[in-house]
């Protein structure tokens, strides 16, 4: 049975991506960021994908994204930076994946799962260069640099990484990405210092914003996300020749003729103004369009693009498309790349004050992902 709602992948248009990224990077191998769900596009289809258009390495937040790509049969490196101490290193070992720290007592959990499994953990120091999120920041960078070259010196951990990532990369002439630059630099250099340094430790700072705008920091991998999927890293310096790959469609559930002055949905935020066709789309905040986006955004229904009428509901929300003619079953589209005229993700994200990054992955699992350009 087909699906009342479907979010359609087009990952040819992911593909395409990958190709204008690489003309940024001037041969800087790419290692595609695939965590929540690969930006809510699916992990697994998206991996294969992305390895098959010539991307070198899988980044995920969490292990459980890493261990979904190994239970999958993806044998490309893949790392893991949002580790909490407890987890389970030794599996994370046994599956090849390596492992990112920013403390000194997570290299620790590393190098005991190590010694229990007999396999050396495969490790990215990370820096804080002024993010002041994840990371080692400057005063405790040389401590955790120590503790991985002890641990590399008893053989249970190799240092295969140096990395941190931008705060402001995504406003072009921020005074910190220059900062930032600067002391990632500095942390380099302390590391090399030290030996933790060399032609087989990878370096690796830009995200999709850096790319397209800081050659300076490709160093020696970038880490693209959101363009990936085809969504500007800066909206206001264009698309950068990206395609969006997600188009998010239903189906009319209910169309009914309505009179004039009729409340609808929750609260009577909205309120017709003559007799008037409503339609019922069957996505609600479960599904992740989110409850203020009533008059906010706008779907394509019946040939034209109409404004979500009423408080989005948990499972539905409505439309009011006047007198022209809707049925039950009739497609909508919520967003798309705006091919068919309809609304694109930077819209909504405008129009919901957001990003885009927020609505892609918030759309939920009862939405189905259909893939195309396979």
């Amino acid at each position: 049975m087909t699906s009342p709602a479907q979010a359609r992948i087009d990952l040819a248009a992911i593909r395409h991506n990958i190709a204008v990224l690489a003309e940024h990077t001037g041969g800087v191998p790419l290692m595609g960021a695939v965590k929540a769900d690969a930006y809510g596009h699916g992990l697994v289809p998206v991996s294969k994908a992305i390895l098959d258009a010539g991307v070198s390495r899988l980044g995920t937040a969490t292990l459980s994204e890493g261990l979904a790509l190994r239970a999958a049969g993806v044998t490309a490196p893949v790392l893991s930076w949002l580790l909490t101490p407890g987890e389970d290193f030794a599996r994370a070992l046994r599956a090849d994946i390596e492992l990112s720290a920013a403390d000194p007592g997570l290299l620790d959990e590393f190098a005991k799962a190590a010694r229990e499994t007999g396999v050396t953990a495969r490790v990215h120091l990370e820096a804080d260069t002024g993010m002041s999120r994840g990371g080692a920041p400057s005063a405790a960078w040389p401590a955790l640099v120590s503790r991985a070259l002890e641990l590399r010196a008893e053989g249970v951990v190799e240092i295969v990484g140096l990395w941190s990532h931008f705060a402001c990369a995504d406003i072009p002439g921020h005074p910190s990405i220059g900062l930032q630059l600067d002391a990632f630099d500095e942390a380099l250099r302390l590391a090399e210092r030290a030996g933790a340094a060399g032609s087989h430790v990878i370096r690796h700072l830009a995200n999709s914003a850096a790319i397209v705008t800081l050659p300076r920091a490709r160093y020696d991998l970038v880490r693209p996300g959101l363009a990936m999927y085809g969504l500007s890293p800066i909206p206001e310096l264009g698309d950068f020749g990206l395609r969006q790959a997600m188009t998010l469609t239903a189906r009319i559930a209910l169309a009914k003729r309505v009179p004039d002055s009729s409340g609808v949905s929750y609260g009577h935020l909205y309120v017709t103004d003559r007799e008037t066709t409503l339609g019922l789309v069957p996505l609600g905040y479960a599904d992740g369009i989110l409850r203020h986006a009533t008059g906010r955004v706008e779907v394509l229904a019946a040939g034209r693009r109409r404004a979500v009428a009423g408080r989005v509901c948990m499972d539905q929300f409505m439309i009011d498309v006047g007198d022209d003619p809707l049925s039950a079953g009739d497609e909508v589209i919520l967003f798309g790349p705006g091919e068919k005229g309809e609304s694109t993700l930077q819209e909504w994200a405008d129009g919901l004050g957001t990003i885009t990054h927020e609505i892609i992955t918030k759309i939920g699992a009862r939405v189905p992902r259909v893939y195309e350009g396979t």
